[in-house]
């Protein structure tokens, strides 16, 4: 499954219309949608390096407006916010744990391998500060963002390489972060 994935992935990132498919990725992944939109800016900007900041940037403010939305349902739907929540794996008490700790921590949690959609439906939901939200958003994931685009155009055929040879193995570290992330939040809790 995660190589036919991240194949899907690299035939969308050669096609002409690979921005927009970017973009609509980046802004699903701030409401309901699972996966990273990392892992469709790596391959298109393996594909046209000169084309790295600009794909970081459709990126970035295309996740900003999904988690802008996200926040608002969270803020103006709290039971939609609920369920979409609960039905992409997340538990009440789960959410509800989740909300202190995000009120405790900020969106220092941007900062994590947390899902993005996790962070902008709770703090809606709570709601936090929605200038902040905003700020935080554009500052951690543009930073995350602009750093994937660097790295692929200056390092692209060895990361390519590496990826493609142990991604099983990739997405397994991925996971034991994300394990880490949420133990650590429920220590600090």
């Amino acid at each position: 499954m995660l190589r036919s994935l991240y194949d899907r992935m690299m035939r969308l990132a050669g096609r002409p219309d690979a921005p927009g498919w970017l973009g609509l990725l980046a802004f699903c992944e701030g409401i309901f949608f699972p996966i990273p939109p990392d892992l469709m800016l790596m391959p298109m900007v393996l594909a046209r390096r000169e084309r790295a900041w600009l794909y970081a940037g459709i990126t970035l403010v295309c996740s900003v407006i999904g988690g802008s939305v996200g926040f608002s349902v969270g803020y103006l739907l709290k039971d939609l916010a609920l369920w979409i929540l609960t039905h992409t794996g997340v538990s009440a008490a789960g959410v509800a744990g989740f909300q202190k700790v995000l009120h405790q921590w900020g969106y220092l949690l941007l900062a994590l391998p947390i899902p993005y959609k996790l962070i902008a439906i709770a703090s809606g939901m709570i709601p936090l500060n929605y200038p902040l939200f905003l700020a935080a958003s554009i500052g951690i994931r543009g930073a995350r963002f602009f750093l994937v685009a660097w790295l692929m155009r200056t390092y692209g055929p060895p990361i390519q390489g590496f990826i493609e040879k142990r991604l099983a193995l990739i997405i397994s570290a991925v996971a034991v972060l994300v394990v880490l992330a949420v133990l650590l939040l429920k220590l600090a809790h």
